[in-house]
């Protein structure tokens, strides 16, 4: 099975873990795709130019600039496995709209089966405005060449393509799960163990937000809850602040001293580390409120939840619904697209008392880990859907 893999961002952690994911199902990954930050790559890649966050313009201009030479720039990868036998067509896994052009292009230029995965759904392609739906046009206009969507989310397929009357194309969720431990034997981290220092532990309610900080209105409402009640919570933030959306990021953080952010972490290997050190996991995202955000079912949740921390969410998302149905979570009455408002975060926060986490804890140790965790199994199910078998199905 051969997979030349697109990615609008190589300095995405996400995009290695899903080369991660193919390899781990059998396929042979080429990859290349766009650049927005600097230093080594995990992998060997082919780099097609840099762009940049928010400069959709740029982004546009780059891809046009890419089209007439992509066969040239990505080779096809190896036609044999390394049994010498032929290894079948070549799949092309674009990751992103800009990506589907360029993989469309490819497929044209040399054959082989067209894959989409639909992560995120931007903004701009939301609405009734023109330019809006010129955009979902072309994107109507590449899914009719393309074999399979790969979605995160349910509600991507419900909210936006069947929601937007996009073309039927078979999808695919796969879920945004950390790998599982590589052997049974592995020592598991406990989801019953109360985090040091925390609400169990006689001290304050200790808050998570890690991964992409993107969403100023969750770092100003934790700002504001902490800030009127000194010492009841504390936050830890760790990950990539998006500073292009919050460029006060650091003054912010820098002001509270219930606020403290630790930086970027090693994934997976510091999941459960981090997670252990906090009692309950911030879920909530107000980036795309009413759009994307509440559609999304990110990564924190299963890294929190197989690693004991508790989940705060918020009610009418699609993360609320997982975390309802698997009755282990904080839900927090929701006010419309803005989110609630701070008092609503505040009372919410201040009922998590110690009996009242050991219970939810308790409930998120319950979870079947394979709710939670990737194994190799899904992986190979990944691969030999997006090759043409099982399509529709869901891991």
């Amino acid at each position: 099975m051969r997979v030349t893999y697109l990615a609008h961002d190589l300095d995405d952690p996400s995009v290695w873990r899903r080369v991660e994911m193919l390899r781990r199902g059998g396929a042979t990954v080429a990859v290349a795709g766009f650049r927005r930050g600097g230093g080594a790559l995990p992998d060997a890649a082919v780099v097609l130019g840099r762009t940049a966050n928010g400069r959709m313009v740029q982004r546009v201009r780059a891809v046009i600039a890419a089209l007439p030479r992509i066969a040239r720039l990505v080779p096809e990868t190896s036609a044999a496995t390394g049994d010498g036998e032929a290894a079948g067509p070549e799949v092309v896994l674009a990751r992103n709209l800009e990506m589907l052009a360029l993989g469309a292009a490819l497929v044209r230029r040399r054959g082989g089966r067209l894959v989409y995965e639909l992560l995120d759904i931007h903004g701009m392609m939301l609405g009734q405005g023109i330019a809006k739906r010129a955009l979902r046009r072309v994107e109507a206009g590449l899914l009719a060449a393309t074999r399979l969507i790969v979605i995160s989310s349910p509600a991507f397929d419900t909210r936006y393509l069947r929601g937007y009357g996009q073309p039927d194309v078979p999808t695919l969720l796969v879920e945004n799960k950390p790998f599982a431990q590589p052997s049974d034997d592995a020592p598991r981290p406990s989801r019953t163990a109360p985090a040091p220092g925390g609400i169990e532990d006689g001290g304050p309610l200790i808050v998570g937000w890690f991964g992409m900080l993107r969403c100023r209105w969750s770092l100003l409402t934790l700002d504001a809850v902490t800030r009127a009640e000194p010492g009841r919570c504390k936050v830890r933030l760790r990950g990539r602040p998006a500073l292009d959306v919050i460029p006060d990021f650091h003054a912010v953080v820098d002001a509270n001293p219930d606020l403290e952010f630790l930086g970027p972490y090693d994934w997976p290997g510091d999941l459960p580390r981090i997670y252990a050190e906090v009692d309950v996991a911030w879920l909530f995202d107000r980036y795309q409120a009413g759009q994307n955000s509440d559609w999304l079912l990110p990564n924190r949740l299963y890294e929190g939840c197989l690693n004991g921390a508790v989940p705060v969410a918020l009610d009418g998302t699609e993360v609320a619904r997982r975390v309802q149905s698997w009755d282990c979570g904080v839900i927090v009455p929701g006010a419309g697209d803005a989110g609630p408002a701070v008092p609503v975060v505040a009372r919410a926060l201040a009922a998590i008392d110690a009996p009242a986490l050991a219970a939810r804890r308790a409930a998120v140790a319950a979870i079947p880990r394979d709710r939670l965790e990737m194994n190799e199994a899904e992986c190979r199910r990944l691969t030999r859907a997006i090759c043409g078998e099982n399509a529709g199905t869901t891991t």
